[in-house]
């Protein structure tokens, strides 16, 4: 097949008047697919409307043309070509072929990562229809027949209403890992914060996920139940992921940054924000109640205040969960040095802070900003703005 032919692919959608205008790129991928090329298939978000996130505000969804997204997959095909072959790049102007730029910049960065992975972008491409889907996917694999991964995000709401045996034709065609946003397992947090979807239906999304052979990330935001929803946050999400056994399980602290219907809420007093302590109290009491599964857990995510948990369950829940013990049994001094160190980056574990220079540079920033256990929250809250 040409990369200028695609031959009975070009049947699955009716002809549309969008015009072709380039490579596309969206703005997110998850932190596991910082290597992976990413493709384009839809645009922005099909629900956004939850109140903790703004990504996608004042933006439109929109489903691309299935023969736009297999040109993208030609072109970066024709640069691979060029790069390992060492055959002379074309000419390309900075201005008008800034999205063949973006095609090859993107060619480069996936070859240099090892060509293994492509991540479907936007937030919710099982959306499209299935037999779009696994066209896209065909071709994909056909471009690159040494991809050993395919992922994309989807929400529990597509998945739930989806044919077992769409769900099953779009694995055997290539994609084998759906990142899901739980978020919450608990109702009345999940309704709060305008997620569009209840724990049953997150547990038989997960379920029908598993039950096509695709491995599954869900995402648990810890203090997105504030104060008042902590406890039943912590132990009804737990609930639900032991009901789903996902084979991930990612952790994605809270932030709220300005402009954000919660951020919104947290301003006229209508929604109280944990700081470090009170979430840390919770991942502990969330952790301690996964039982009987065996999802990794992940904290791969600048925002989350323990990067190095990261274990297998149920083998490593006691050294995850020590984590949190040594922080929480610090002096409140110690913590605060520990949440600026981490918050400002020069931490990456707890252990981090016993590294003379690494202690000695964040203590001068905690003298610099005169933080103490009472005000370092805020401080926290306005040093995470920059990783959102």
């Amino acid at each position: 097949m040409s990369a200028c032919d695609h031959g009975p692919l070009r049947e699955l959608h009716h002809a549309d008047p969008e015009p072709y205008l380039g490579f596309e790129q969206g703005p997110i991928r998850p932190p596991s697919e910082s290597g992976s090329l990413l493709l384009r298939v839809t645009r922005n978000c099909p629900w956004n409307r939850c109140t903790f996130c703004g990504l996608y505000k004042g933006e439109p969804f929109s489903q691309r043309p299935v023969d736009h997204v297999l040109r993208d997959i030609d072109t970066v095909r024709r640069f691979v070509e060029l790069l390992r072959t060492g055959q002379a790049l074309p000419s390309l102007d900075r201005g008008a072929d800034w999205r063949e730029q973006m095609a090859l910049h993107a060619a480069r960065h996936w070859m240099r990562a090892g060509s293994r992975s492509v991540f479907l972008q936007d937030s919710n491409s099982l959306i499209i229809k299935p037999d779009h889907l696994v066209a896209i996917l065909a071709h994909l694999n056909e471009a690159f027949p040494a991809i050993e991964r395919i992922t994309s995000y989807a929400r529990s709401q597509t998945i739930a209403r989806m044919r077992d045996a769409d769900l099953a034709r779009i694995a055997d065609a290539g994609l084998n890992r759906i990142h899901i946003g739980l978020e919450s397992g608990c109702d009345a947090v999940l309704a709060r914060v305008r997620k569009g979807a209840n724990r049953e239906t997150h547990v038989r999304a997960g379920r029908k996920v598993k039950g096509a052979g695709i491995e599954l990330s869900e995402y648990y935001m810890p203090g997105l139940g504030g104060r008042a929803l902590s406890r039943p946050h912590a132990l009804e999400s737990a609930e639900a992921l032991n009901r789903i056994n996902p084979d991930f399980i990612r952790l994605r602290t809270l932030a709220l940054p300005e402009g954000l219907e919660l951020a919104h809420e947290q301003a006229t007093g209508t929604f109280a924000k944990m700081g470090d302590r009170e979430t840390a109290e919770e991942l502990l009491l969330f952790l301690q109640s996964l039982s009987g599964i065996t999802s990794r857990i992940r904290s791969d995510h600048i925002l989350n205040l323990f990067e190095e948990i990261d274990g297998v369950l149920p083998d490593d829940q006691q050294r995850m969960l020590a984590v949190i013990h040594r922080f929480l049994a610090l002096d409140p001094e110690e913590q605060v040095l520990y949440q600026i160190g981490r918050r400002t980056g020069l931490f990456r574990r707890l252990d981090d802070r016993l590294d003379p220079a690494l202690r000695d540079q964040a203590q001068r920033y905690v003298e610099q900003w005169m933080v103490t256990p009472e005000n370092v929250d805020p401080i926290c809250d306005a040093l995470m703005q920059r990783f959102i």
